[in-house]
């Protein structure tokens, strides 16, 4: 650990001057915890007997649980993570929102709606290099967000786009050709591979003093813990994530959210969709139903999620629709405004004016017409709400932390004050 600390959003850092420092966001991987059905997806693959770095983790390292922002989405999150602190001070409060000001709905993926520095940029600043490799376009710019790639110390880019970056633009180039894996699907668990792959060829040779990989939850969303699908594909991650310990490095490991079934048992989604319900109460002109979870990238998920938002056209109808919404089986709360903004730590300004929250075997959509269920090839699993909000907090260090309630967004904090 370095002497010299420096300040990113009011949290106190050390730079890394010992060994370099990789912190991993598993998309979509649900822990064990007391009220898991599945029992986890790095335990159950460590149980399976493919997953001996996880396991080494877990004996001799640090292994918890910790918790997610809410909602329980990948943008939000990955945000948190990266900047050390909650959405009301970093601003992005979904994967997508209404933005008010151009009365428009629109992907929050854009770097004008960050309202607060990365870690990586501070870093960079501090005279230290820094990695960043995503599995999906829609993260690269928010998390490069401030990197000057002129200076030759930072590096970002994704793996749908790998055979698209400039060192202009990404600090680096010919990188298909370095890890030797061509640009994978989107929909693939080789989207994830490609990202370790990357990582591992970058610590080879740059060594960056900071590197940050974040995956995609595409087999979460099709494949419970402990099924081959799943332990294959912790498997892979197991070698990978051994690779960067045997060169040195300082490994934390957490997720941007769990991962539910939200289907009966005939496989059939549960879905409560609230554009239609709502209509019933107020009239189709009485409200508009914002769901955050609503990216690129539908297929395996249909853009049904555990979290949505209202916006109404009177706010006073408030006093009828809170207690009649409540009445549903798929739903487990509705806040107003402010209420969601102080417990979940949203931005007040970028959510509706009720916060609505899923049942954990439910999902809540829009209206039927809104969302093509024809890519669930399998039952719909997903996440968004408070029952997805237990993440998996490893290390390959031990700390020591009197905290019950540690949040995934504390794992920087974690790695690089070790």
């Amino acid at each position: 650990m370095s002497d010299k600390s420096f300040d990113v959003n009011g949290r106190q850092y050390h730079l890394p001057t010992r060994a370099p420092v990789v912190v991993v966001c598993i998309d979509g991987s649900e822990p064990a915890y007391d009220g898991c059905d599945n029992g986890g997806y790095i335990e159950r693959a460590v149980e399976a007997g493919c997953a001996p770095f996880f396991e080494s983790m877990m004996k001799t390292g640090t292994y918890r649980t910790a918790y997610s922002v809410v909602p329980s989405f990948t943008n939000p999150n990955n945000l948190s993570i990266v900047t050390g602190v909650p959405p009301k001070v970093h601003g992005i409060c979904g994967n997508f929102f209404l933005d008010t000001e151009q009365n428009q709905e629109v992907m929050m993926n854009d770097p004008k709606y960050l309202r607060a520095p990365t870690l990586f940029a501070a870093l960079q600043r501090e005279g230290a290099s820094v990695a960043v490799i995503t599995a999906k376009d829609k993260l690269r710019k928010l998390l490069g967000n401030g990197l000057d790639f002129s200076r030759g110390n930072a590096i970002a880019f994704s793996a749908e786009k790998a055979d698209d970056v400039s060192v202009a633009d990404n600090g680096i180039d010919n990188i298909l050709d370095r890890v030797g894996l061509p640009v994978p699907s989107v929909y693939s668990a080789d989207l994830s591979e490609f990202v370790f792959a990357a990582g591992v060829e970058l610590m080879a040779q740059e060594r960056p003093d900071v590197m940050y990989l974040s995956t995609t939850d595409y087999i979460q969303h099709k494949h419970a813990p402990g099924t081959p699908e799943a332990n294959a594909f912790y498997a892979m991650m197991d070698r990978y994530l051994a690779q960067l310990h045997e060169m040195g490095a300082i490994i934390g490991v957490t997720a941007d959210h769990g991962m539910k079934a939200k289907h009966n048992d005939e496989g059939r989604p549960e879905v409560l969709y609230l554009q239609r319900e709502l209509d019933a109460l107020l009239g189709e002109a009485g409200s508009r139903v914002i769901l955050p979870i609503t990216d690129p990238y539908v297929v395996h998920h249909g853009a049904l999620g555990g979290f949505a938002t209202v916006y109404l056209d009177n706010p006073a109808d408030a006093e009828r629709v809170i207690p009649a919404l409540r009445e549903y089986a798929g739903i487990e709360t509705v806040y107003r405004r402010d209420e969601a903004a102080d417990l979940f730590e949203l931005p007040a300004d970028r959510i509706g004016d009720l916060v609505i929250v899923s049942r954990a075997g439910w999902a809540l959509g829009s209206s039927p017409d809104q969302h093509d269920l024809s890519g669930l090839d399998v039952p719909l699993r997903s996440h968004g709400g408070l029952s997805e909000q237990r993440v998996p907090f490893l290390l390959n260090r031990q700390i020591d932390w009197d905290s019950n309630r540690l949040r995934n967004f504390d794992i920087y904090f974690a790695a690089l004050n070790a």
